[in-house]
């Protein structure tokens, strides 16, 4: 399907709403998207028609969720080039998925062992391998980043050694909108036999996540970031890996056989997955993906690029106002500081406005630290953004820093 934002827009019923008597522009997709009328109507569907548990009812709406559910695991499977739709794990979401890793590595780290993770890292990605690192006194290092926000691959290349058991990095920085070269922090990694994960919680819904050609051994992401349901997610693995790592949790689904003095566990993807899934959302992340990888991804992306660079334009076109993170390739995001105000005053004001942008610290306390800053204010797109959206935003900006000085 080709690309028309004017068309993609009226799929989104929210979109249609004032705030505050204006029209309503939302900025804030790097927290959450919006949801499709297609995804919406996917979860009420499930919830008025075939609301059951799954796989094991002896019944005909047990038997339509299940096919609905492991159909949606198949779409995602195909969306991200998944040799094996087993290795496709139902989480509550990235932060899940990461800790499932993490739990898994504290079990086979020891004294001496290092993991690796960088200076952009969400709080998720990286306080989960300081606690992972503690508990068996494992070293924790930290890839540097310089002024434009992009890593130093030159000292990345240097940390690495026959001590270090994992790397993991985001694909996109949720706080600057660089996109990480992942192939290559990869393809470093595996030349001492590290294993990877792709926090890729920003950039799943940009589109040519390929978990092949990355080479990672795990990828993780959210639903809600790529237009379905909040409390659903997804870690991708080899399923090499998978099959031998620690389980996460214990409970139905995920045995085998049990006793009363043992247990043993059952196959992938359902060693996993234990207890009650979220079956309507994770049906709703399947219509989801099933709805965005129905647009021709090269124009959709050429409207993200259009997005960024008209943002960038106006940004430096802007008196006062400093972009905190300028990285060469970067998707999604425009963090910045005025010279008057502070960004919790900015998003104050700008909602008075109609428009909705995040402030503070992006869950990335240390990188806020490396950039001498509070926070910042944080404008980010998705497909159903507008040039003129970010003319109003600049408009309304204007008015923000007048009142502000």
């Amino acid at each position: 399907m080709s690309f028309d934002v004017q068309v993609v827009r009226k799929e989104f019923p929210i979109l249609t709403r004032t705030v505050n008597g204006k029209p309503l522009v939302y900025l804030d997709n790097a927290a959450t998207t919006h949801k499709p009328q297609c995804v919406i109507d996917a979860l009420v569907d499930y919830y008025s028609t075939c609301n059951s548990n799954v796989h094991r009812g002896a019944h005909k709406l047990a038997d339509e969720a299940t096919r609905r559910f492991e159909g949606a695991r198949d779409i995602i499977a195909t969306f991200i080039n998944a040799p094996s739709r087993n290795s496709v794990i139902w989480t509550s979401g990235t932060t899940e998925s990461i800790n499932i890793v993490a739990n898994g590595l504290s079990q086979l780290l020891v004294a001496g062992d290092e993991v690796i993770v960088t200076s952009m890292e969400h709080h998720a990605n990286l306080v989960t391998w300081q606690q992972a690192c503690a508990r068996k006194s494992a070293v924790l290092k930290i890839v540097p980043i310089n002024d434009q926000g992009e890593l130093d691959l030159i000292e990345y290349r240097k940390m690495l050694n026959a001590r270090t058991k994992l790397v993991a990095f985001p694909h996109v920085s949720n706080a600057l909108g660089t996109i990480n070269p992942i192939v290559e922090l990869t393809k470093a990694a595996k030349e001492v036999n590290a294993l990877v994960l792709v926090d890729g919680a920003q950039g799943i819904a940009h589109g040519d996540v390929d978990v092949q050609a990355i080479g990672c051994d795990f990828y993780a992401f959210s639903g809600h970031k790529i237009y379905a349901p909040m409390g659903v997610g997804v870690l991708w693995g080899k399923e090499s890996v998978l099959e031998e790592w620690p389980v996460w949790q214990t409970g139905g689904e995920m045995i085998s056989t049990v006793s009363y003095s043992e247990a043993t566990w059952n196959t992938l993807p359902f060693r996993l997955e234990a207890g009650t899934p979220n079956v309507g959302d994770a049906i709703a992340f399947g219509e989801a993906v099933r709805w965005f990888s129905s647009f021709d991804l090269p124009s959709l992306q050429v409207h993200e690029k259009a997005l960024i660079d008209y943002a960038t334009q106006k940004a430096n076109e802007f008196d006062g106002l400093t972009i905190i993170g300028d990285a060469r390739n970067k998707v999604g995001v425009l963090s910045f500081v005025l010279d008057v105000g502070h960004p919790a005053d900015i998003g104050f004001l700008l909602d008075k406005q109609g428009i909705a942008i995040r402030t503070g610290d992006h869950c990335a306390q240390p990188l806020m630290n490396r950039f001498n800053v509070p926070g910042t204010a944080r404008v980010s797109f998705a497909i159903y953004n507008t040039l003129d959206e970010i003319d109003v935003f600049f408009d309304a900006l204007r008015k923000v820093k007048a009142m502000l000085a």
